[in-house]
């Protein structure tokens, strides 16, 4: 069972989900609006993705930042902090596999395609 990690009104969080429910694979949702996320969390997915490719430096979250806000964001303890405090910040969807170890970030229906069929 995959976890997929996003909020629901995301263009890119709708085109995930409907791709996984056309190919029959089971999934969770996981909605960081309502349920929030943990540092724990968060540090499992450092272990298989570099910190600076989960921030969404594009989103409009992370562009409403002062410069200041923006430059303390060296490392994974400065990361996790701001995506506990903005989870808009956190690049989605995020998808996980039955052992919670993250697997993809985005959507790429190539990479969806050799990962889970």
């Amino acid at each position: 069972m995959l976890t997929v990690y996003g909020i629901p009104n995301c263009d890119t969080v709708k085109k995930t989900r409907t791709w996984l429910e056309k190919h029959h694979i089971a999934y969770t949702f996981h909605n960081y609006k309502t349920e929030g996320i943990s540092n724990d969390k968060i540090k499992a997915w450092f272990k298989t993705l570099p910190w600076d490719k989960v921030v969404n430096k594009a989103s409009t979250t992370w562009k409403a930042l002062s410069d200041e806000e923006k430059a303390l964001i060296t490392d994974e303890k400065a990361a996790a902090k701001l995506m506990m405090a903005h989870t808009s910040v956190i690049k989605r969807p995020l998808i996980e596999d039955a052992s919670g170890k993250a697997v993809t970030i985005g959507f790429s229906e190539k990479e969806y395609e050799e990962k889970f069929l």
